[in-house]
């Protein structure tokens, strides 16, 4: 048996009877010179019956070379030696015995100390493909692994180059042994659900349980521009919290893609309130170790309008020759200095803008012209996307930094941190040695309230399921129409997949459903479209509105989540406007400290007492008031989003909440977080039950304390009920709220007991003939219907 480095369930044997079968069945057909090249086979088959019955050593292969290279020749035409990439080996083997000269060309220039793999093959999936290979070829069953396969070949000249990898596999057959184990259908069952459970497949595959005779031929091509282009639209997708690409391998991808070995790349960011150029991660020859410059000092005046105002590319093919012609120009003199003698620079545009400019160097003169520049198109797309990622997301770290390091201090409290900033400030006069102290507030009464939206993980999630479907189901339509003009077997499977990831997205979006659903368009059809489209007339007109759905530049719609995403922002921006309108009157009438955040709905903070006000002038009769306040807001704030339900992309409800905290509490300054946070192990339990209590149900029920149309107050003393039943019937007087009040027990949370609700309905008023109407919710509802 000749035997393979890993475990494989396959002893392979080479054999040829299936080729001399080929010959036989060939007799009596063709001229008279096939059939003396037919019989001349034939009879090295009789006179070596071992090529038949099959050879199991390596000793062996080597003993009967001559003839195996005899009657392999009309399989490796002699005359398409040198152009052909072409190789007969057993499966998934580098070992070759019978090669064309260009992959023996190929493997030389490659070096001796060069060692041929499959890249991204392991040894699990090395074991998985024989175990497929045995259900295909003996059973028949329909198990698909196929995937491409790549060697990664350095040429002469060092660059890497990317070879496609295709298996003929007509002169095999797989034979059982007494090993072998029987595979059911059932058996099949369990193998198509524990692909990545490799001791399953051992099991019903022992190795070398079965006999693989026969030989392979391998087709390779060169796609290494393809390839390139693929890598680098993989490295630049990466979500920001992937590893980013590093710039070894950016260069090496761009040095494949113009097979050229002493390629260097570069990156200037454009900052356009300053208009400098900037360096960033990687390194800029227009700045040549400068952090930043003018624009139009970098560039010389011709480049900078080719770049910014004409926005087309600009190679310098021979920049010793023009240097010569412009010795004064700057950009020359800076591209000299560097030992640069040929460049292309190309404009990242994002809108109309420029984002930055893509420098390829090279130190050899004409390497780098107007023709290679135009590999750029290929990528260009792709390269802008990342750099307008790139850009919002070094904003949103710019902004988070100025809010980490510069906190918003509501101007309630702003005296007291003014305060100890005077205090830390003279201490350093001084040339003491000062600590910046935690700024409490003791004494002073919580306020919490949160219009939440209901339900908003499962609306989210709805919009990305339809943003799937809608999605897979154009594409789907778009390949059934290429069937029509080019109908290929490879087409009809394609369908097959997409109505496989339909029936599953229909039926429920699993965890990663959106991230598989994504890497099949990207790496499956995307690339084909764009190649189809190049094709002919026909192919290009069916796909030619491939991107025309809503959605981002790489073609993947984003309509119904954006709905959603639209929906949200719109009722959080009304809500906090609502909310942030009335705190200036709120204000006025007595100082208090307020934040408020938006999330799926808008949550507020309100603290008030006499340690915030500075003054002696606190009495609770400005608790109480605000209460009500807050309490007449919240139902303001109702009324506000269900007179802009009508209009949101995506229907949504939301349910109103009050925690109502009877005790004073003491409220201190994180100085290491940036915010406020209450003090103490006791006043620790305002915060469990802030974050819990909405989520919490009814005492023996299975229904929510919060519900849409209503506002549930949380309390736990008697006093506080008969405060807010109060304020209750007087908003019943002025119809802000239905007569509806339930006085509910709350199930008990973890560490806390004993909270009990209010919950009473909201009234909505719609103004119709200049008369103010008021609705329940399940009026209002109807009325929508």
């Amino acid at each position: 048996m000749i035997s393979v480095e890993q475990e494989f369930p396959l002893q392979i044997e080479v054999s040829f009877k299936k080729l001399f079968d080929s010959y036989r069945a060939q007799m009596g057909s063709g001229n008279e010179l096939m059939q003396k090249r037919f019989e001349y086979i034939l009879k090295i088959a009789k006179e070596n019956p071992i090529l038949s019955k099959g050879i199991r050593t390596k000793a062996q292969l080597k003993e009967y070379m001559p003839q195996i290279d005899m009657i392999l020749d009309d399989l490796l035409n002699p005359l398409l030696t040198k152009n052909e990439i072409k190789g007969i080996s057993f499966p998934f083997n580098e070992t070759f015995f019978k090669t064309t000269q260009r992959y023996k060309d190929i493997l030389s220039d490659a070096g001796d100390d060069f060692t041929l793999e499959l890249t991204n093959f392991s040894d699990r999936e090395f074991f998985i493909m024989g175990c497929s290979m045995i259900l295909n070829f003996y059973y028949g069953y329909q198990v698909d692994f196929r995937r491409p396969f790549y060697y990664k070949i350095p040429d002469k000249n060092g660059v890497i180059r990317s070879y496609r990898v295709m298996y003929n596999a007509d002169f095999i057959e797989i034979v059982k042994t007494s090993r072998s184990k029987e595979i059911t259908q059932e058996d099949v069952d369990r193998l198509l659900e524990n692909f990545e459970n490799i001791e399953v497949w051992k099991e019903l595959f022992p190795p070398d349980s079965w006999k693989f005779k026969g030989f392979v031929i391998v087709n390779l091509f060169d796609v290494t521009m393809d390839v390139s282009v693929s890598d680098f639209k993989t490295n630049l997708l990466k979500e920001e919290n992937e590893q980013a690409i590093s710039y070894s391998d950016f260069v090496n991808i761009f040095r494949s893609l113009f097979n050229i070995n002493d390629i260097d790349i570069g990156f200037s960011n454009y900052n356009e309130e300053e208009g400098t150029f900037e360096k960033v991660t990687y390194n800029s020859f227009l700045l040549n170790g400068m952090s930043s410059q003018l624009s139009s000092e970098a560039l010389c005046h011709h480049s900078h309008n080719i770049l910014f105002n004409k926005h087309e590319l600009f190679n310098i093919t021979n920049v010793e020759k023009y240097h010569k012609q412009h010795p004064d120009n700057p950009l020359l003199k800076k591209l000299r200095s560097q030992k640069i003698q040929s460049a292309i620079f190309a404009t990242i545009l994002d809108n109309g803008k420029v984002l930055g400019i893509l420098e390829i160097v090279s130190h050899e003169t004409n390497s780098l012209n107007t023709i290679n520049a135009h590999k750029l198109e290929e990528i260009m797309p792709f390269l802008i996307d990342f750099v307008v990622r790139s850009k919002e997301k070094m904003n949103n770290d710019l902004e988070l930094i100025i809010q980490e390091e510069c906190t918003s201090i509501h101007s309630s409290v702003h005296w007291k941190f003014k305060n100890e900033a005077r205090r830390y400030y003279d201490e350093l006069k001084k040339g003491k040695k000062a600590n910046f102290k935690e700024i409490v507030f003791e004494e002073v009464y919580p306020l919490f309230g949160q219009v939440d939206i209901k339900g908003s993980s499962n609306a989210r999630n709805l919009a990305t399921k339809k943003d799937l479907i809608l999605q897979l189901d154009f594409v789907k339509n778009k390949i059934v129409k290429i069937i029509e003009v080019e109908p290929l077997l490879i087409y009809e499977q394609l369908v097959f997949r997409i109505n496989e990831y339909l029936n599953e997205l229909k039926e429920q979006l699993l965890v990663d459903s959106e991230q598989r659903v994504i890497q099949f368009l990207s790496e499956d059809i995307l690339p084909l479209f764009k190649h189809l489209s190049s094709k002919n007339e026909k192919l290009e007109k069916i796909i030619a509105d491939h991107c025309t759905l809503e959605g981002t530049k790489s073609g993947f719609t984003y309509k119904y989540r954006k709905q959603y995403d639209d929906s949200v922002t719109l009722i959080n921006r009304n809500m906090a406007s609502v909310i942030d309108k009335h705190q200036i009157d709120a204000q006025a009438m007595y100082p208090h400290y307020f934040e408020r955040f938006k999330t799926d709905g808008v949550e507020h903070n309100l603290y008030i007492g006499e340690s915030i006000t500075k003054h002696n002038t606190f009495n609770k009769v400005y608790l109480y008031n605000l209460r009500l306040w807050q309490l007449q807001v919240m139902c303001e704030m109702e009324n506000n989003f269900y007179s802009l339900k009508d209009d949101l992309p995506v229907p949504l409800d939301v349910s109103s909440m009050i925690l109502v905290f009877n005790n004073p509490l003491s409220l201190r300054f994180r100085m290491d977080e940036k915010r406020f946070d209450v003090d103490g192990t006791y006043n620790a339990r305002y915060e469990v039950v802030k974050k819990r209590v909405d989520k919490s149900y009814i005492k023996g029920t299975s229904e929510r304390i919060t519900q849409p149309g209503k506002i549930s107050i949380i309390y736990t003393h008697s006093e506080d009920e008969n405060e807010y039943l109060k304020y209750i019937s007087f908003l019943q007087s002025k119809s802000k709220l239905e007569d509806d009040v339930e006085i509910l027990e709350v199930e008990d949370l973890q560490g806390v007991t004993g909270l009990k609700a209010i919950r009473v309905s909201v009234l909505y008023s719609k103004k119709k003939d200049s008369a103010e109407k008021y609705y329940t919710y399940e009026d209002l509802m109807n009325e929508i219907e």
